[in-house]
């Protein structure tokens, strides 16, 4: 029980430290911080679907992949982490929080907070949404760290929407998911008490 409480709790702060990340610091200047986004984007183009619509299919075709691959209890901690997650967007969204900054440092501050999110979450076998259930089935079935078949995955959606979204956007966008996934791999890593011990038990790299 209390190493399910300490799980929740870790989850929770992962997800808030991600919805933190984007509502203040990627965001206001346009940066996509996953390649959900940009597969909703192209959605758009081609079929003329709403975003928001679009952006909740592609979440919800991800998710029925993890409840398939990764189990019920990933899938259900998948939606909880979602759900906490576009709270704090809306939360974080109030003008308290928002200020004129310089969209290169927000860039590195934003990554970086933005990494260690997800770091946390996918510590635990829970996606942060989008393309963190492939990375995390990768993961899983490859015995590597989730951090780069997600930039991979994201990063060849985000040049597959170059022709949509204004270059240097894209080239912010995949400097923040190499930046957030360093992150990711480091924290997927390191050893300590919020250690999911599934993956310590499952991943046979960490004995190396």
């Amino acid at each position: 029980m209390k190493h399910r409480l300490m799980v929740l709790i870790t989850v929770t702060c992962g997800a808030v430290i991600q919805g933190y990340a984007m509502s203040v610091f990627l965001f206001p200047h346009f940066i996509p911080s996953g390649g959900a986004g940009g597969i909703a984007v192209l959605l758009n183009f081609w079929f003329g679907l709403p975003l928001s619509f679009a952006l909740w299919l592609v979440n919800f075709l991800l998710l029925t992949t993890a409840i398939n691959w990764l189990g019920n209890a990933s899938a259900l901690g998948t939606m909880y982490a979602i759900t906490i997650t576009s709270l704090s967007i809306h939360l974080f969204d109030l003008p308290l929080f928002q200020m004129a900054k310089n969209v290169w440092l927000d860039l590195l501050i934003g990554s970086l907070i933005l990494g260690c999110g997800i770091g946390l979450l996918l510590r635990h076998g829970v996606s942060n949404g989008g393309m963190g259930v492939i990375a995390l089935i990768t993961a899983k079935y490859r015995k590597i760290p989730p951090g780069k078949p997600l930039l991979l995955l994201n990063g060849s959606i985000f040049i597959l929407t170059a022709s949509i979204i204004d270059w240097h956007i894209v080239l912010q966008a995949l400097i923040c998911q190499w930046i957030s996934t360093k992150m990711v791999d480091l924290l997927f890593e390191l050893p300590g008490p919020f250690q999911s011990k599934k993956w310590k038990i499952a991943n046979p790299w960490r004995k190396k």
